[in-house]
């Protein structure tokens, strides 16, 4: 596996991208399950157009093959392969204020790739876990591990590490649409579904101050590159939570390039031992 990722990382991206939409597609015919569950979560999202569910098999082939060049290329190598940048302002800004910053980073286009080019410029700490695929592990922890990016676990000891970087006045990222631990979420609106979401982001925000802002690199057609967006978040309307703030920002990002979002990821599964949607709202 080694060489092949080694050769991968030297392809142009534009024939990666072109291989992955072949690899995305082989995936999809392969598997019933697959197929069944990309369609309810588009539709129940309310991107069910066949053209949207076409796109979004391509471009989950896209975000694997892509990989190998994010991880192991070179980190300048890496940022050279964002070609458009917005909002960067944003981050100047709030770095000014001294309290840190909260960066967060959807499963929407190249996330991988986001942490790279923030870390190309600033000091950057980034929460880990482990792959499903134990042998990437080596080569996800390499890439995450370098120059002003730190990785660090995702438990109580990734917590602190976080705090304190933010305490520092350095900026930290999460992915804020994965399914937290039970006990570590609350039950609010994502795409119109209740979805098991972090409380994380708030807290440290409110324990800090910091400023919070969302970021994603979209794929760019014909494997050009990245454009690399960088936006504030949705402030809360009461009697809304930051919770729920947090996922409409989400939403708002997600729908501009729908096709580029990991709708395959199990977004609204219930974690063991956490309530069911709307039972802590019944509990006495």
């Amino acid at each position: 596996m080694s060489s092949l990722l080694r050769l991968a990382a030297h392809c142009p991206l534009r024939l990666l991208h072109a291989l992955g939409v072949l690899a995305g597609w082989a995936v999809y015919l392969g598997s019933s399950r697959y197929r069944r569950y990309l369609a309810e979560n588009l539709r129940g999202a309310g991107f069910g157009a066949s053209a949207v569910r076409r796109a979004a098999v391509a471009e989950s082939g896209k975000a694997v093959l892509e990989l190998p060049a994010v991880w192991l290329r070179p980190l300048e190598a890496v940022a050279r392969l964002v070609v458009e940048e917005q909002g960067w302002h944003h981050v100047d800004a709030a770095r000014r204020s001294g309290k840190g910053l909260i960066l967060l980073t959807p499963h929407l286009g190249c996330w991988e790739i986001a942490g790279q080019y923030i870390a190309s410029r600033i000091p950057l700490t980034v929460m880990y876990s482990p792959p499903k695929l134990k042998a990437l592990e080596p080569y996800m922890v390499a890439g995450r591990s370098r120059h002003k990016l730190k990785s660090v676990p995702a438990d109580l000891r990734g917590v602190r590490a976080m705090l304190k970087a933010l305490k520092r006045g350095e900026a930290i990222g999460m992915l804020p649409d994965q399914v937290p631990g039970v006990g570590e979420g609350e039950w609010v609106d994502f795409f119109g579904r209740p979805a098991y979401t972090m409380v994380l982001v708030s807290r440290l925000a409110e324990q800090t101050d910091a400023p919070v802002l969302t970021v994603f690199a979209e794929r760019l057609p014909g494997g050009r590159g990245y454009r690399f967006v960088v936006e504030p978040m949705l402030p809360a309307r009461p009697p809304e939570s930051p919770v729920r703030a947090l996922n409409r920002s989400l939403e708002q990002l997600i729908r501009r390039r729908p096709e580029q979002y990991l709708w395959s990821y199990n977004r609204y599964k219930v974690p063991a031992g956490a309530p069911e949607p709307g039972a802590e709202a019944d509990a006495p």
